[in-house]
């Protein structure tokens, strides 16, 4: 056995990197130039050769109109919402309603707090996850088999929102302007699904599926050694629906008829994906789709919103 790997302790160098409260963000400022051990992901899943940029086409659904009730734009585009979600589970959506300058801001916003002063950001982290305002360092640090690179700030929005006091101040504005844009698509969005399955327009809603929002804000800095670990490994996410704003740097990848296939970062688009909860009720047939996202490439920053 290899003399550092038999000296090699998981669990302290987890423990030593947690309580730094610094986060991936940390490792970085401190100018590493090789990634610890605990990011090295294993070597089958950061393998890229069945990835595809040409073979498929990521869906794109375009929801200019439907607000204004025109009809027949309505059945096309529930058409294509069927579609995107039985055969992938993933779709984009451009001329959302949500202005770009929120979209920008909200990415600011994000970036602005992961890139603030760490004594300043410590004030929020913590691994208490029955908080409404978090920042750390991988939920599962303690319990998945590699850590990704990537810190995350983490808020519930609704039914039960903190006050604004309790959100960062960097940030704060912009969290609840973009919540209540996004709560408002995320009600569109029901509302198309139910359609798409042959239900009654307010089915999903009057279940109360659009209620709750959670904001979960991702940041992966720059990595040194990005070929050996990941900004998200392979995941599927709980829920009803997430809607998820990319930056213009890209890597998000979709598990598409076993191909990892790239989401392209497209300027005002968001990423709808079908979550568990949405595939499994057993009150309308189920959206079958490709469950799995990850988000290869480890540089930039990210957000993700999910709604349920």
């Amino acid at each position: 056995m290899d003399t550092n790997e038999s000296k090699y302790d998981r669990k302290t160098e987890l423990k030593a990197f947690d309580d730094t409260k610094a986060g991936v963000k940390g490792l970085v400022d401190a100018g590493v130039c090789k990634i610890p051990q605990i990011f090295i992901s294993p070597p089958d899943s950061t393998k890229n050769s069945n990835s595809s940029t040409e073979q498929f086409i990521f869906p794109v659904i375009d929801l200019q109109g439907i607000i204004d009730g025109d009809q027949i734009k309505r059945k096309e585009v529930v058409e294509k919402a069927r579609d995107a979600s039985e055969t992938w589970g993933f779709f984009q959506v451009v001329n959302h309603g949500i202005p770009n300058d929120v979209l920008e801001e909200m990415i600011r916003g994000v970036r602005g707090f992961h890139e603030q002063d760490t004594e300043i950001k410590k004030q929020w982290y913590t691994r208490e996850f029955t908080k409404k305002v978090v920042y750390n360092s991988n939920f599962d640090l303690y319990s998945a088999p590699a850590t990704n690179w990537r810190d995350t700030f983490f808020c519930i929005m609704a039914p039960n929102p903190p006050s604004p006091e309790e959100l960062p101040p960097i940030c704060r504005d912009i969290i609840i302007k973009y919540s209540q844009e996004v709560k408002k698509l995320g009600s569109s969005l029901f509302e198309l699904l139910a359609e798409a399955l042959g239900l009654n327009r307010n089915h999903l809603t009057d279940m109360d599926c659009d209620k709750g929002l959670s904001v979960v804000c991702h940041y992966y800095p720059a990595c040194p050694e990005p070929e050996l670990t990941l900004g998200a490994s392979k995941h599927a996410d709980d829920g009803f629906i997430t809607l998820l704003l990319q930056d213009n740097i890209g890597g998000l990848q979709v598990l598409h008829q076993n191909h990892w296939v790239d989401v392209p970062p497209t300027p005002g688009a968001l990423v709808v994906n079908i979550a568990d909860l949405l595939q499994i009720r057993r009150t309308w047939r189920p959206i079958r789709g490709a469950k799995a996202s990850r988000a290869k490439e480890v540089a930039g920053s990210r957000s993700r919103y999910i709604t349920g």
